[in-house]
């Protein structure tokens, strides 16, 4: 998770929003990103889609089964169902969907455990871990003032 804190914090300082991720597996880092969606002009452009095209470029296929992914916060319907789709086996997260809209971010309010209970699919959840080192980002974010919401 420090991993994906640090990359949130580069991106935030670069302007973009308060996003990080990472994804390991076998103890070896995969990738690390930050959101870009401003950079990029690309509303698909999260942390953790940007950390799963990554890691499977390292790995050289688009299956990272039993990796970790670890985001900033509760991955939004899109990066949960990429994750799905990647067969990531755990996702561990820090600040929830709602930190992100109390935020002023544009969130869909499905949150991580029901799209793994609708989806019926095996990722391992751990929610809350870190949090408040991860609902900390969007104060600096705010602070800096670099960056606006989606």
């Amino acid at each position: 998770m420090g991993l994906a804190i640090a990359a949130a914090r580069r991106g935030v300082e670069a302007g973009q929003t308060p996003f990080g991720c990472s994804i390991t597996r076998d103890g070896r880092v995969l990738a690390v990103a930050h959101n870009r969606v401003w950079l990029e002009t690309d509303a698909t452009a999260h942390a953790e889609v940007n950390a799963i095209r990554e890691a499977c470029r390292a790995v050289g296929n688009i299956d990272l089964s039993g990796s970790t992914l670890y985001a900033t916060c509760e991955p939004c319907p899109m990066c949960y169902a990429a994750a799905h789709w990647a067969r990531v086996g755990r996702i561990v997260f820090g600040a929830s969907i709602a930190d992100a809209r109390a935020a002023g971010f544009n969130e869909l309010v499905i949150p991580a455990d029901v799209m793994r209970h609708e989806g019926r699919d095996g990722i391992e959840l751990v929610s809350g871990f870190r949090a408040g080192d991860c609902r900390e980002l969007f104060r600096y974010w705010r602070e800096l003032g670099r960056g606006r919401p989606y």
